[in-house]
């Protein structure tokens, strides 16, 4: 899919690749991938095996390939065979990484123990060229989504049980008023293609421009 001045493929589960115009590569929670394309700079969301997929990253990273991702995500980053540049992230924290732009911002359940707040894990905002760009991460619908402001591109899960459910996360989309809104977090671990349909028939009812990817 393009978005403006970027190229945006679904790898499948929370996994995305960003490509920018000038050709850097910005991998999301790889899990499961079909590339081995290497990796300028790899965001973590949080260590879970299906965001944090050692046999994945060990595809995809090179030498000097920027890695933002929790602290609990380091013990198996040193595992990796490749030199690579780790850059341990909690929420509101701020990177410029030349032209492009991360905050890390918060992704936690509210009454349920999967992915608890005191964790620190992790959701992320990308600006690049002004693009905006929110992926989620493993959240429910927290009320620091209230605080997402000029979200071009949000990607948001809607599987349920571990996140969001698809009522709860076109609920969240219309807080959050993405020119655009991709789900993910269906069609492998947990959720189905009928989350993600049912997800997006919500949004379009509310006004909001949703639309799937096919998988990569």
């Amino acid at each position: 899919m393009k978005f403006e001045n970027i190229n945006l493929n679904w790898l499948g589960h929370s996994g995305f690749l960003i490509q920018t115009l000038d050709g850097i590569k910005i991998y999301i929670d790889p899990y499961k991938i079909n590339t081995t394309e290497k990796a300028d700079i790899i965001l973590l969301t949080h260590p879970h095996y299906d965001h944090c997929s050692l046999e994945d990253l060990q595809k995809i990273s090179k030498n000097k390939t920027i890695v933002l991702c929790p602290a609990d995500c380091q013990s198996k980053l040193t595992k990796l065979n490749q030199e690579i540049d780790v850059r341990i992230t909690e929420p509101e924290q701020e990177w410029e990484i030349g032209e492009i732009k991360i905050k890390a911002v918060p992704a936690y359940n509210i009454n349920k123990a999967f992915h608890d707040k005191s964790e620190l894990w992790n959701g992320y905002i990308i600006e690049i060229n002004k693009t905006r760009i929110y992926h989620a991460g493993d959240t429910d619908l927290i009320p620091e989504i209230k605080n997402l402001k000029e979200i071009d591109l949000a990607l948001i899960p809607v599987g349920g049980i571990y996140t969001m459910n698809h009522e709860q996360a076109s609920n969240a989309a219309k807080i959050i008023n993405p020119k655009l809104v991709v789900p993910m977090h269906y069609g492998s671990v947990i959720g189905t293609e009928k989350d993600a349909d049912d997800f997006i028939e919500m949004c379009k009812k509310q006004g909001i421009n949703a639309e799937k990817i096919e998988k990569s």
